[in-house]
């Protein structure tokens, strides 16, 4: 008879195994009502654990009001606010339907979504498309300009794209992620804060088959334009790819493995994969960061958004030290990039076959946060993060750092010890 401690080890070197060999793929470009499981009309997807209007942080109502006015469904941020109180509006985590999305996360029934699948065990997962930054849906802006080039995606940008990615399917079954990111590791990204590399890559791949495809010579040029000019396109699909890789990871009996990370700009939540489909949550903290000429940390929301997948995954802020640069968008030195990093393998399971650092002598990346190794060595997993202004309707003030409350990791091992008898 093995000790419970034999059955975690065992059965969370398969969680972090399943984790790796995933192999994520973008395959289409669909409505996300006709793609996301249980998606419908006045429904709306947001980042982090569950949450009503009466909780919602700043950014995120600014969020659900401008995609209900991008639906058609309002016109006024009163309209929308009614809607949402009486719960006309149905506000569900994306996490609960395969999808994600950065900082508020917010995903409406019209809206285009990435669909990628998971070649080695199946499934499907989804992402809205990155609209660059500032003032942006994402990050709780809502003016007639945010409206606008949300129009722009789902009418030039998401059929171009769609033309696109049928074609290179058809060529090479799609655009493998998984190397993407790896090759992007290499080239100065950690493929969360820095995604400047990975969207070279992206347009590298997919430019071809725009101009191949046969849609409209003025909205590839168009699409082409907004996608280099904005060094964030890649983020959304890479944290596609890493909500695949995650979801092969989760349901995995006696594993302490993390398997979500998420904020909703009050609450921070994380799932684990031997523990079901529970939440376990705390309050969300501010980051410490760089703010944008005009704004101060009294300004900032509390931590928002799905992006910390990446981390969960084994990149992001996990993999800072690939990405020396990024202190200059986040904050911080390079000291503290490497350190975050080095640190970061004292709680996580393994170190990643095919994601690795080529300053740490090409050492796989810290994969696997283990809630066991979080509590004991009293080290919380560190993330590089957008910061949200505290109104709906501003938008980003800024960009930095921040460390997850030790909390939500004790909750998840007091309920694995209950569950599991330990």
């Amino acid at each position: 008879m093995s000790s419970i401690k034999e059955e975690v080890n065992k059965a969370n070197k398969l969680a972090v195994e399943r984790m790796m060999e995933s192999t994520p793929v973008w395959v289409s470009v669909e409505e996300a009502r006709k793609a996301i499981p249980g998606m419908k009309d006045y429904m709306l997807l947001h980042a982090g654990p569950p949450i009503d209007w009466e909780r919602a942080s700043g950014p995120l109502k600014g969020a659900i009001i401008g995609a209900a006015i991008y639906e058609g469904w309002a016109s006024k941020p009163e309209e929308v606010e009614k809607m949402a109180r009486s719960g006309q509006i149905v506000l569900e985590p994306t996490h609960e339907h395969d999808a994600v999305g950065p900082m508020a996360g917010v995903i409406s029934p019209s809206m285009p979504v990435i669909v990628v699948e998971d070649s080695k065990f199946g499934g499907r997962v989804f992402s809205n498309f990155n609209e660059g930054i500032g003032r942006v849906l994402r990050y709780g802006a809502y003016d007639k300009q945010v409206i606008d080039r949300l129009k722009w995606i789902e009418k030039t940008l998401a059929p171009t794209l769609y033309y696109a990615i049928s074609e290179l399917r058809k060529d090479k079954g799609g655009l493998n992620l998984k190397q993407l990111i790896s090759q992007a590791l290499h080239m100065g990204d950690d493929c969360h804060n820095r995604t400047v590399a990975a969207t070279s890559i992206l347009i590298k791949e997919v430019a071809p088959y725009m101009v191949s495809s046969g849609a409209d010579k003025k909205d590839v040029v168009e699409s082409l334009k907004f996608m280099s000019e904005n060094p964030f396109t890649a983020l959304n699909f890479v944290m596609a790819a890493a909500k695949s890789m995650t979801k092969a990871a989760h349901g995995i009996k006696y594993s302490t493995v993390v398997t979500i990370m998420s904020r909703n700009g009050t609450e921070v939540g994380i799932k684990v994969s031997g523990l079901g489909n529970e939440w376990f949550t705390s309050r969300a903290p501010i980051p410490r960061g760089v703010y944008f000429p005009g704004f101060k940390e009294d300004d900032a929301n509390p931590d928002i958004g799905d992006s910390a997948i990446t981390e969960t995954a084994g990149f992001g802020g996990f993999a800072m030290a690939a990405a020396p640069a990024i202190v200059s968008w986040v904050g911080g030195s390079v000291e503290y990039a490497i350190e975050v990093t080095k640190r970061s393998y004292e709680i996580t399971v393994a170190e990643h076959k095919y994601f690795t650092i080529p300053y740490l002598g090409f050492k796989g990346t810290p994969t696997g946060i283990d809630v066991r190794l979080v509590v004991a060595k009293g080290i919380t997993p560190t993330i590089n993060t957008g910061i949200a202004h505290k109104e709906p309707g501003v938008g980003q003030i800024g960009a930095g750092i921040v460390s997850l409350p030790s909390e939500v990791f004790k909750k998840a091992l007091r309920e694995f010890a209950s569950k599991y008898g330990v």
